[in-house]
């Protein structure tokens, strides 16, 4: 077995913690810290996850309203131990372009693209920290005979967990976060 490289040993005995997330250069891409423990996502990515995160940016960003802006693969610190990185984030925080993460108060929408290594986090983990967080709106996008379908939910404050808005094939039309028309097929078009 080889030792461990010197910036994986957590820098005190309660582990990690948000702030050290930026001083990590050595760590891998896309790290993130969940309950205090680092979470590499180190798996090759499935093209069909990198088009359909990536035309859902572009849709995104084309309908967001002045003021609201879309970007990808950033890190929300949701507490001192946890910072996941979701694929899609919308935010009404100021554009600052050496911003590292966002905080939960201006995140106005989270999308997870689903992936194998992440399918249960994505489910489980993720859901309830960002419910906990008090994100308003959470879309899990999953893959269904190569399409995507829509889990929508929408944050029911008073017990801060997330309530099922629908599961949607096909059109995905909304009025939250923001006036939202999308075909989910385009986001992946299958070529004959």
């Amino acid at each position: 077995m080889t030792s461990l490289p010197d910036w994986m040993r957590p820098p005190r005995t309660e582990g990690w913690f948000a702030e050290d997330l930026d001083r990590l250069p050595e760590a891998p891409r896309h790290t993130e810290l969940i309950d205090g423990a680092l979470v590499f996502v180190v798996s090759p990515q499935r093209v069909w996850h990198a088009r359909v995160a990536t035309a859902l940016t572009n849709v995104l960003t084309a309908l967001a309203p002045d003021g609201t802006e879309v970007d990808r693969e950033v890190t929300i610190r949701l507490d001192d131990r946890n910072r996941p990185e979701p694929d899609i984030i919308a935010t009404t925080a100021p554009v600052d372009g050496s911003r590292t993460w966002f905080s939960p108060m201006d995140v106005v929408l989270v999308v997870e693209v689903t992936s194998p290594e992440s399918e249960h986090r994505d489910r489980t983990v993720k859901l309830r920290k960002y419910a906990e967080a008090g994100i308003k709106h959470y879309w899990l996008v999953e893959e269904e005979n190569n399409r995507p379908v829509a889990h929508v939910y929408e944050l029911d404050e008073p017990t801060t967990t997330y309530a099922p808005v629908g599961i949607v094939r096909g059109k995905l039309e909304l009025s939250v976060p923001f006036p939202i028309t999308i075909d989910l097929d385009s986001l992946f078009p299958t070529r004959r």
